[in-house]
Protein backbone atom coordinates (compact mmCIF):
# COMPACT_ATOMS: atom_id res chain seq x y z
CA UNK A 1 0.00 0.00 0.00
CA UNK A 2 1.27 3.49 -0.76
CA UNK A 3 -0.12 6.85 0.18
CA UNK A 4 -0.47 9.52 -2.45
CA UNK A 5 2.72 11.42 -3.18
CA UNK A 6 0.59 14.41 -4.08
CA UNK A 7 -0.22 15.37 -0.51
CA UNK A 8 -0.89 19.03 0.15
CA UNK A 9 1.98 20.91 1.76
CA UNK A 10 -0.47 23.08 3.67
CA UNK A 11 -1.17 22.77 7.35
CA UNK A 12 -3.62 20.46 9.06
CA UNK A 13 -6.07 23.35 9.31
CA UNK A 14 -6.05 23.64 5.51
CA UNK A 15 -6.78 19.93 5.25
CA UNK A 16 -9.69 20.32 7.63
CA UNK A 17 -11.17 23.05 5.45
CA UNK A 18 -10.88 20.90 2.32
CA UNK A 19 -11.97 17.58 3.79
CA UNK A 20 -15.28 16.51 5.24
CA UNK A 21 -14.76 15.76 8.93
CA UNK A 22 -16.03 12.31 9.84
CA UNK A 23 -17.09 11.73 13.40
CA UNK A 24 -16.48 8.18 14.61
CA UNK A 25 -19.50 5.95 14.10
CA UNK A 26 -19.26 5.15 17.82
CA UNK A 27 -17.37 8.04 19.49
CA UNK A 28 -17.40 6.34 22.89
CA UNK A 29 -15.12 3.57 21.57
CA UNK A 30 -11.35 3.75 21.26
CA UNK A 31 -10.49 4.43 17.61
CA UNK A 32 -7.80 2.01 16.31
CA UNK A 33 -6.60 2.80 12.80
CA UNK A 34 -4.28 0.52 10.81
CA UNK A 35 -2.76 2.00 7.65
CA UNK A 36 -1.75 -0.61 5.07
CA UNK A 37 -3.53 -3.79 4.04
CA UNK A 38 -0.53 -6.00 3.32
CA UNK A 39 0.32 -9.21 5.13
CA UNK A 40 0.88 -7.52 8.50
CA UNK A 41 -1.84 -4.89 8.35
CA UNK A 42 -4.66 -7.10 7.09
CA UNK A 43 -3.85 -9.84 9.58
CA UNK A 44 -3.81 -7.28 12.39
CA UNK A 45 -7.18 -5.66 11.60
CA UNK A 46 -8.78 -9.06 11.07
CA UNK A 47 -7.72 -10.26 14.52
CA UNK A 48 -8.47 -6.93 16.21
CA UNK A 49 -11.88 -6.81 14.54
CA UNK A 50 -12.70 -10.30 15.78
CA UNK A 51 -11.44 -9.63 19.33
CA UNK A 52 -12.36 -5.98 19.87
CA UNK A 53 -14.67 -4.78 17.10
CA UNK A 54 -17.06 -7.71 17.38
CA UNK A 55 -17.49 -7.13 21.13
CA UNK A 56 -17.63 -3.30 20.86
CA UNK A 57 -14.45 -2.82 22.88
CA UNK A 58 -12.96 -0.59 20.14
CA UNK A 59 -13.67 0.57 16.63
CA UNK A 60 -11.12 -0.81 14.16
CA UNK A 61 -10.46 0.82 10.77
CA UNK A 62 -8.23 -0.32 7.91
CA UNK A 63 -6.88 2.45 5.67
CA UNK A 64 -5.68 1.10 2.30
CA UNK A 65 -5.49 2.40 -1.25
CA UNK A 66 -6.18 -0.84 -3.12
CA UNK A 67 -9.47 -2.70 -3.24
CA UNK A 68 -8.00 -6.20 -2.91
CA UNK A 69 -5.08 -7.98 -1.24
CA UNK A 70 -2.63 -10.52 -2.66
CA UNK A 71 0.11 -12.06 -0.52
CA UNK A 72 3.21 -10.26 -1.77
CA UNK A 73 5.58 -13.29 -1.84
CA UNK A 74 3.35 -14.74 -4.58
CA UNK A 75 3.51 -11.77 -6.97
CA UNK A 76 6.22 -13.49 -9.02
CA UNK A 77 3.67 -16.23 -9.80
CA UNK A 78 1.15 -13.60 -10.92
CA UNK A 79 3.80 -12.04 -13.16
CA UNK A 80 4.63 -15.39 -14.72
CA UNK A 81 0.96 -16.32 -15.14
CA UNK A 82 1.15 -19.29 -12.77
CA UNK A 83 -1.45 -17.72 -10.47
CA UNK A 84 -4.76 -16.07 -11.33
CA UNK A 85 -5.23 -12.94 -9.21
CA UNK A 86 -8.99 -13.38 -9.24
CA UNK A 87 -8.78 -16.72 -7.46
CA UNK A 88 -6.57 -15.52 -4.61
CA UNK A 89 -7.41 -11.84 -4.08
CA UNK A 90 -8.99 -10.87 -0.76
CA UNK A 91 -11.62 -8.15 -1.13
CA UNK A 92 -11.09 -5.58 1.62
CA UNK A 93 -14.74 -4.56 1.82
CA UNK A 94 -15.87 -8.18 2.19
CA UNK A 95 -13.14 -8.90 4.75
CA UNK A 96 -14.12 -5.81 6.73
CA UNK A 97 -17.77 -6.86 6.78
CA UNK A 98 -16.95 -10.39 7.97
CA UNK A 99 -14.46 -9.36 10.63
CA UNK A 100 -15.98 -6.19 12.09
CA UNK A 101 -13.64 -3.45 10.93
CA UNK A 102 -14.02 -0.49 8.54
CA UNK A 103 -12.16 0.11 5.27
CA UNK A 104 -10.89 3.57 4.12
CA UNK A 105 -8.07 5.30 2.16
CA UNK A 106 -5.44 7.74 3.65
CA UNK A 107 -3.24 10.58 2.35
CA UNK A 108 -1.87 12.49 5.37
CA UNK A 109 -1.48 12.60 9.15
CA UNK A 110 -1.66 15.21 11.93
CA UNK A 111 -0.04 13.85 15.09
CA UNK A 112 -0.94 16.78 17.33
CA UNK A 113 -4.65 16.49 16.62
CA UNK A 114 -4.50 12.69 16.19
CA UNK A 115 -6.24 12.97 12.86
CA UNK A 116 -5.74 11.31 9.48
CA UNK A 117 -6.86 12.59 6.11
CA UNK A 118 -8.50 10.40 3.52
CA UNK A 119 -8.04 10.93 -0.19
CA UNK A 120 -10.91 11.37 -2.59
CA UNK A 121 -11.28 8.25 -4.73
CA UNK A 122 -12.06 8.15 -8.44
CA UNK A 123 -13.21 5.55 -10.95
CA UNK A 124 -11.46 4.73 -14.23
CA UNK A 125 -13.37 7.49 -16.02
CA UNK A 126 -12.22 10.14 -13.54
CA UNK A 127 -15.52 10.44 -11.68
CA UNK A 128 -15.33 10.94 -7.93
CA UNK A 129 -16.48 7.94 -5.91
CA UNK A 130 -15.84 9.28 -2.40
CA UNK A 131 -14.81 12.82 -1.35
CA UNK A 132 -11.74 13.80 0.68
CA UNK A 133 -12.44 13.19 4.37
CA UNK A 134 -10.78 13.20 7.78
CA UNK A 135 -11.32 11.48 11.12
CA UNK A 136 -9.55 11.02 14.42
CA UNK A 137 -7.65 8.10 15.93
CA UNK A 138 -6.57 7.06 19.42
CA UNK A 139 -4.15 4.34 18.33
CA UNK A 140 -2.50 4.32 14.90
CA UNK A 141 -0.55 1.46 13.31
CA UNK A 142 1.48 2.09 10.15
CA UNK A 143 1.94 -1.10 8.12
CA UNK A 144 2.51 0.36 4.67
CA UNK A 145 5.14 -2.17 3.57
CA UNK A 146 7.95 -1.43 1.16
CA UNK A 147 8.66 -1.07 -2.53
CA UNK A 148 11.54 -1.53 -4.93
CA UNK A 149 14.54 0.77 -4.67
CA UNK A 150 15.89 1.78 -8.07
CA UNK A 151 18.79 3.72 -6.50
CA UNK A 152 18.21 6.48 -9.05
CA UNK A 153 19.35 4.24 -11.92
CA UNK A 154 18.58 5.94 -15.27
CA UNK A 155 15.79 4.37 -17.31
CA UNK A 156 14.33 2.11 -14.61
CA UNK A 157 11.06 4.01 -14.23
CA UNK A 158 10.60 4.25 -18.01
CA UNK A 159 11.64 0.80 -19.17
CA UNK A 160 11.43 -1.67 -16.25
CA UNK A 161 8.50 -3.03 -14.27
CA UNK A 162 8.72 -3.63 -10.52
CA UNK A 163 6.71 -6.29 -8.70
CA UNK A 164 5.47 -4.29 -5.74
CA UNK A 165 1.73 -4.58 -6.45
CA UNK A 166 -0.66 -7.03 -8.12
CA UNK A 167 -1.34 -4.44 -10.85
CA UNK A 168 2.37 -4.33 -11.73
CA UNK A 169 2.59 -8.12 -11.79
CA UNK A 170 -0.47 -8.37 -14.06
CA UNK A 171 0.92 -5.64 -16.31
CA UNK A 172 4.20 -7.48 -16.76
CA UNK A 173 2.41 -10.75 -17.53
CA UNK A 174 0.26 -9.07 -20.16
CA UNK A 175 3.34 -7.47 -21.70
CA UNK A 176 5.07 -10.86 -21.75
CA UNK A 177 2.16 -12.68 -23.44
CA UNK A 178 1.69 -9.85 -25.94
CA UNK A 179 5.41 -9.99 -26.81
CA UNK A 180 5.19 -13.72 -27.52
CA UNK A 181 2.09 -13.33 -29.68
CA UNK A 182 3.63 -10.37 -31.52
CA UNK A 183 6.78 -12.36 -32.26
CA UNK A 184 4.69 -15.22 -33.62
CA UNK A 185 2.57 -12.95 -35.84
CA UNK A 186 5.25 -10.60 -37.20
CA UNK A 187 6.47 -11.21 -40.77
CA UNK A 188 10.18 -11.10 -39.96
CA UNK A 189 12.31 -13.20 -37.61
CA UNK A 190 12.52 -12.61 -33.86
CA UNK A 191 14.91 -9.75 -33.14
CA UNK A 192 17.89 -10.22 -30.80
CA UNK A 193 16.62 -9.46 -27.31
CA UNK A 194 12.98 -9.24 -28.39
CA UNK A 195 11.95 -12.20 -26.21
CA UNK A 196 14.73 -11.95 -23.66
CA UNK A 197 13.77 -11.18 -20.06
CA UNK A 198 16.28 -9.49 -17.77
CA UNK A 199 15.48 -9.84 -14.07
CA UNK A 200 17.53 -7.34 -12.08
CA UNK A 201 18.03 -8.40 -8.48
CA UNK A 202 18.60 -11.99 -7.38
CA UNK A 203 16.89 -11.93 -4.03
CA UNK A 204 13.99 -14.29 -3.41
CA UNK A 205 11.57 -12.44 -5.71
CA UNK A 206 13.96 -12.16 -8.65
CA UNK A 207 15.27 -15.71 -8.37
CA UNK A 208 11.84 -17.28 -8.05
CA UNK A 209 10.55 -15.17 -10.94
CA UNK A 210 13.41 -16.27 -13.23
CA UNK A 211 12.54 -19.94 -12.70
CA UNK A 212 8.78 -19.37 -13.08
CA UNK A 213 9.30 -17.41 -16.30
CA UNK A 214 11.42 -20.16 -17.82
CA UNK A 215 8.52 -22.59 -17.43
CA UNK A 216 5.72 -20.11 -18.16
CA UNK A 217 7.10 -18.82 -21.46
CA UNK A 218 7.41 -22.36 -22.78
CA UNK A 219 3.85 -23.18 -21.78
CA UNK A 220 2.55 -20.10 -23.61
CA UNK A 221 4.55 -20.91 -26.75
CA UNK A 222 3.16 -24.45 -26.68
CA UNK A 223 -0.33 -23.03 -27.27
CA UNK A 224 0.16 -22.70 -31.03
CA UNK A 225 2.93 -20.09 -31.20
CA UNK A 226 5.04 -22.38 -33.36
CA UNK A 227 7.00 -19.58 -35.03
CA UNK A 228 8.75 -18.94 -31.70
CA UNK A 229 11.64 -21.31 -30.96
CA UNK A 230 11.86 -21.71 -27.14
CA UNK A 231 15.51 -22.77 -27.21
CA UNK A 232 16.72 -20.08 -29.61
CA UNK A 233 14.39 -17.13 -29.08
CA UNK A 234 13.59 -17.27 -25.35
CA UNK A 235 16.19 -16.32 -22.77
CA UNK A 236 16.06 -15.44 -19.05
CA UNK A 237 18.97 -13.51 -17.50
CA UNK A 238 19.22 -12.97 -13.75
CA UNK A 239 21.44 -10.02 -12.80
CA UNK A 240 22.84 -9.47 -9.29
CA UNK A 241 25.29 -6.85 -8.01
CA UNK A 242 26.44 -8.99 -5.05
CA UNK A 243 28.96 -11.84 -5.17
CA UNK A 244 26.21 -14.48 -5.25
CA UNK A 245 22.49 -14.84 -5.78
CA UNK A 246 20.25 -14.87 -2.69
CA UNK A 247 22.82 -12.99 -0.60
CA UNK A 248 20.51 -12.89 2.44
CA UNK A 249 20.22 -16.69 2.79
CA UNK A 250 22.86 -19.28 3.78
CA UNK A 251 25.46 -19.93 1.11
CA UNK A 252 24.51 -23.60 0.77
CA UNK A 253 20.98 -22.61 -0.27
CA UNK A 254 22.37 -20.08 -2.74
CA UNK A 255 24.70 -22.65 -4.30
CA UNK A 256 21.93 -25.23 -4.65
CA UNK A 257 19.61 -22.73 -6.35
CA UNK A 258 22.47 -21.64 -8.63
CA UNK A 259 22.93 -25.24 -9.82
CA UNK A 260 19.21 -25.67 -10.46
CA UNK A 261 19.02 -22.45 -12.47
CA UNK A 262 21.97 -23.61 -14.54
CA UNK A 263 20.24 -26.91 -15.32
CA UNK A 264 17.13 -25.22 -16.72
CA UNK A 265 19.13 -22.70 -18.75
CA UNK A 266 18.69 -19.46 -16.78
CA UNK A 267 21.77 -17.27 -17.27
CA UNK A 268 23.05 -15.80 -14.00
CA UNK A 269 25.36 -12.79 -13.85
CA UNK A 270 26.74 -11.87 -10.43
CA UNK A 271 28.96 -8.91 -9.51
CA UNK A 272 27.02 -7.08 -12.21
CA UNK A 273 25.93 -3.55 -11.31
CA UNK A 274 23.30 -2.00 -13.58
CA UNK A 275 24.06 1.54 -14.76
CA UNK A 276 21.16 2.11 -17.15
CA UNK A 277 18.02 0.46 -18.50
CA UNK A 278 16.84 1.24 -22.04
CA UNK A 279 14.08 -0.04 -24.28
CA UNK A 280 16.63 -2.40 -25.84
CA UNK A 281 18.26 -3.82 -22.72
CA UNK A 282 20.47 -3.31 -19.69
CA UNK A 283 23.87 -1.59 -19.46
CA UNK A 284 26.29 -2.88 -16.81
CA UNK A 285 29.12 -1.13 -14.99
CA UNK A 286 31.76 -3.31 -16.67
CA UNK A 287 30.72 -1.91 -20.05
CA UNK A 288 28.77 -4.95 -21.21
CA UNK A 289 25.19 -4.89 -22.47
CA UNK A 290 22.39 -7.41 -21.88
CA UNK A 291 19.88 -7.20 -24.77
CA UNK A 292 16.36 -7.47 -23.41
CA UNK A 293 13.08 -5.80 -24.31
CA UNK A 294 11.43 -7.15 -21.14
CA UNK A 295 13.00 -5.96 -17.88
CA UNK A 296 11.89 -6.60 -14.30
CA UNK A 297 13.41 -4.57 -11.47
CA UNK A 298 13.59 -6.60 -8.23
CA UNK A 299 16.74 -5.09 -6.70
CA UNK A 300 16.63 -3.50 -3.28
CA UNK A 301 13.73 -2.38 -1.11
CA UNK A 302 12.81 0.79 0.70
CA UNK A 303 9.78 2.08 2.56
CA UNK A 304 7.48 4.53 0.73
CA UNK A 305 8.90 8.02 0.20
CA UNK A 306 6.08 9.79 2.04
CA UNK A 307 7.28 8.34 5.37
CA UNK A 308 10.50 10.37 5.41
CA UNK A 309 8.63 13.58 6.26
CA UNK A 310 5.43 12.22 7.79
CA UNK A 311 4.48 14.28 10.84
CA UNK A 312 8.06 14.48 12.12
CA UNK A 313 8.39 10.77 12.89
CA UNK A 314 11.96 9.39 13.01
CA UNK A 315 12.98 7.50 9.87
CA UNK A 316 16.04 5.81 8.38
CA UNK A 317 17.79 6.50 5.08
CA UNK A 318 15.46 3.95 3.46
CA UNK A 319 12.39 5.75 4.86
CA UNK A 320 11.65 3.09 7.49
CA UNK A 321 10.04 4.28 10.72
CA UNK A 322 12.33 3.75 13.70
CA UNK A 323 10.48 1.88 16.44
CA UNK A 324 11.20 0.82 20.01
CA UNK A 325 11.16 -2.85 21.11
CA UNK A 326 7.43 -2.43 21.81
CA UNK A 327 6.93 -1.47 18.11
CA UNK A 328 5.96 2.09 19.05
CA UNK A 329 7.50 4.89 17.00
CA UNK A 330 10.24 6.70 18.87
CA UNK A 331 8.47 10.08 18.84
CA UNK A 332 4.85 9.08 19.50
CA UNK A 333 3.75 6.22 21.78
CA UNK A 334 0.27 6.19 20.22
CA UNK A 335 1.69 5.40 16.76
CA UNK A 336 3.04 1.93 16.02
CA UNK A 337 4.79 0.55 12.94
CA UNK A 338 5.10 -3.06 11.80
CA UNK A 339 6.23 -4.99 8.74
CA UNK A 340 8.66 -3.80 6.09
CA UNK A 341 8.20 -0.11 6.96
CA UNK A 342 9.43 -0.59 10.55
CA UNK A 343 13.10 -0.42 11.58
CA UNK A 344 13.93 -2.29 14.78
CA UNK A 345 17.26 -3.36 16.23
CA UNK A 346 16.97 -5.73 19.19
CA UNK A 347 19.70 -6.64 21.70
CA UNK A 348 19.62 -10.32 20.70
CA UNK A 349 20.21 -9.72 16.96
CA UNK A 350 23.30 -8.19 15.31
CA UNK A 351 21.30 -6.65 12.45
CA UNK A 352 17.87 -4.99 12.10
CA UNK A 353 14.89 -7.28 11.73
CA UNK A 354 14.73 -8.09 8.00
CA UNK A 355 11.82 -7.03 5.77
CA UNK A 356 10.44 -10.53 5.35
CA UNK A 357 6.96 -12.04 5.42
CA UNK A 358 7.69 -14.09 8.56
CA UNK A 359 8.73 -10.95 10.44
CA UNK A 360 5.53 -9.16 9.40
CA UNK A 361 3.43 -12.14 10.49
CA UNK A 362 5.14 -12.32 13.89
CA UNK A 363 4.81 -8.58 14.49
CA UNK A 364 1.12 -8.59 13.62
CA UNK A 365 0.46 -11.50 15.97
CA UNK A 366 2.43 -9.76 18.73
CA UNK A 367 0.67 -6.43 18.28
CA UNK A 368 -2.82 -7.94 18.52
CA UNK A 369 -2.12 -8.74 22.17
CA UNK A 370 -0.18 -5.55 22.85
CA UNK A 371 -2.93 -3.23 21.61
CA UNK A 372 -5.32 -4.96 23.97
CA UNK A 373 -2.84 -4.29 26.80
CA UNK A 374 -2.45 -0.70 25.57
CA UNK A 375 -6.21 -0.12 25.83
CA UNK A 376 -6.22 -1.59 29.33
CA UNK A 377 -3.39 0.68 30.47
CA UNK A 378 -0.99 -2.21 30.99
CA UNK A 379 2.74 -2.00 30.13
CA UNK A 380 3.62 -3.29 26.68
CA UNK A 381 5.84 -6.33 26.19
CA UNK A 382 8.83 -6.17 23.82
CA UNK A 383 8.75 -7.93 20.46
CA UNK A 384 11.05 -10.91 19.96
CA UNK A 385 11.81 -12.01 16.41
CA UNK A 386 12.46 -15.66 15.66
CA UNK A 387 14.08 -16.57 12.35
CA UNK A 388 12.65 -19.90 11.14
CA UNK A 389 14.89 -20.01 8.08
CA UNK A 390 14.44 -19.40 4.37
CA UNK A 391 12.68 -21.24 1.57
CA UNK A 392 13.12 -20.50 -2.14
CA UNK A 393 10.66 -21.95 -4.65
CA UNK A 394 11.67 -22.58 -8.25
CA UNK A 395 8.14 -23.54 -9.18
CA UNK A 396 7.73 -27.07 -10.53
CA UNK A 397 11.50 -27.50 -10.79
CA UNK A 398 12.30 -27.64 -7.07
CA UNK A 399 12.20 -25.86 -3.72
CA UNK A 400 15.21 -25.49 -1.43
CA UNK A 401 15.86 -23.84 1.90
CA UNK A 402 17.07 -24.08 5.45
CA UNK A 403 15.02 -24.42 8.63
CA UNK A 404 16.28 -23.05 11.92
CA UNK A 405 15.74 -24.08 15.50
CA UNK A 406 13.41 -27.04 14.98
CA UNK A 407 15.80 -29.76 16.09
CA UNK A 408 17.76 -28.92 19.24
CA UNK A 409 18.36 -25.38 18.10
CA UNK A 410 20.16 -26.43 14.91
CA UNK A 411 19.40 -25.50 11.34
CA UNK A 412 19.24 -28.00 8.50
CA UNK A 413 19.01 -28.00 4.72
CA UNK A 414 15.91 -29.27 2.91
CA UNK A 415 15.12 -29.71 -0.77
CA UNK A 416 12.49 -31.18 -3.08
CA UNK A 417 8.98 -32.25 -2.10
CA UNK A 418 9.37 -31.65 1.64
CA UNK A 419 10.64 -28.12 1.01
CA UNK A 420 7.84 -27.50 -1.49
CA UNK A 421 5.17 -28.57 1.00
CA UNK A 422 6.66 -26.34 3.68
CA UNK A 423 6.78 -23.42 1.24
CA UNK A 424 3.10 -23.92 0.43
CA UNK A 425 2.31 -24.14 4.15
CA UNK A 426 3.54 -20.54 4.61
CA UNK A 427 0.77 -19.26 2.34
CA UNK A 428 -1.73 -21.54 4.06
CA UNK A 429 -0.75 -20.02 7.42
CA UNK A 430 -1.38 -16.54 5.99
CA UNK A 431 -4.78 -17.59 4.67
CA UNK A 432 -5.74 -19.18 7.98
CA UNK A 433 -4.86 -15.96 9.81
CA UNK A 434 -7.32 -14.12 7.56
CA UNK A 435 -10.12 -16.62 7.03
CA UNK A 436 -9.87 -19.47 9.54
CA UNK A 437 -9.18 -23.14 8.91
CA UNK A 438 -12.64 -24.17 7.62
CA UNK A 439 -12.83 -21.59 4.84
CA UNK A 440 -9.22 -22.25 3.79
CA UNK A 441 -9.93 -26.00 3.54
CA UNK A 442 -13.01 -25.39 1.39
CA UNK A 443 -11.23 -22.88 -0.87
CA UNK A 444 -8.24 -25.19 -1.32
CA UNK A 445 -10.47 -28.11 -2.28
CA UNK A 446 -12.42 -25.97 -4.74
CA UNK A 447 -9.23 -24.73 -6.43
CA UNK A 448 -7.88 -28.26 -6.72
CA UNK A 449 -11.05 -29.32 -8.55
CA UNK A 450 -11.37 -26.32 -10.88
CA UNK A 451 -7.65 -26.17 -11.73
CA UNK A 452 -7.98 -29.37 -13.79
CA UNK A 453 -10.23 -27.56 -16.27
CA UNK A 454 -8.06 -24.43 -16.54
CA UNK A 455 -4.86 -23.70 -18.48
CA UNK A 456 -1.74 -24.25 -16.41
CA UNK A 457 -0.58 -20.76 -17.37
CA UNK A 458 -2.79 -17.68 -17.64
CA UNK A 459 -2.90 -16.78 -21.36
CA UNK A 460 -4.21 -13.21 -21.20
Amino acid sequence: MTMSDERSSDTGAKHQQDATSLSPAEPSLNQIVVVGGGAAGLQLVTKLGDRLGRHRKAQVTLVERSRTHIWKPLLHEVAAGSMDVGHHAVDYLAQAHRHHFRYREMIDLNREQQEIYLAASFDNEGGEVTPARSFCFDTLVLAVGSGSNDFGTPGVKEHAIALDTPDQAVRFHQRLVNSLIRAHAQPGPVRPGQLHVAVIGAGATGTELAAELHRATRHVVAHGLDRVDPEKDLKITLIEAADRILPAVPERVSESVMRLLGKIGVEVRTRARVTEVTDKGVHLADGSFVPSELVVWAAGVKAPDFLKDLAGLETTRNNQLVVTPTLQTTRDPNIFAIGDCAYLVTPDLPTPIPPRAQAAHQQASHLVKQIQRHLEGKPLQPFRYRDFGSLVSLGEYSTVGNLMGFIRGKDFFIEGLVARLMYQSLYTMHQRALHGSSKVALDTTARMLTRRAEPRIKLH
